[in-house]
């Protein structure tokens, strides 16, 4: 039998909101000509991270583990994005480590959540 998860319950859904949340304040202090090309990049990967475990959450085991599976690929999208911005002085290395620290965080426990739903 396939359940269905409610995403708002999900340990892994309120982490991805909480990075794209401190994405998007991170974003607030770029400058204005990266708004289209990789503040836009940062903004539309961390949304994938959250949206992506919602919509899945809706669908068979099989499914939502295909969206989880976009939701990982997002999280590892990001982490690189993210390593361009420190490389171009937009974020400093504390806030680099902080946000690598979530998305780590946010990798070993959507993969763990993944290998249970698999089961």
């Amino acid at each position: 039998m396939s359940t269905r998860h409610n995403y708002k319950n999900l340990k892994i859904w309120k982490l991805g909101l909480e990075i794209a949340n401190n994405i998007s304040d991170v974003l607030l202090s770029f400058p204005k000509h990266e708004r289209y090309d990789l503040s836009s990049q940062l903004s539309r990967c961390s949304i994938s991270l959250p949206s992506n475990i919602a919509e899945g959450s809706s669908r068979t085991n099989k499914s939502f583990s295909h969206f989880l599976n976009i939701s990982l690929g997002s999280s590892f999208e990001l982490g690189t994005q993210l390593l361009i911005a420190h490389h171009r002085q937009y974020i400093n290395q504390e806030t680099l480590t902080q946000l690598e620290n979530k998305l780590e965080e946010f990798q070993r426990m959507t993969m763990s959540f993944q290998n249970n739903l698999n089961q």
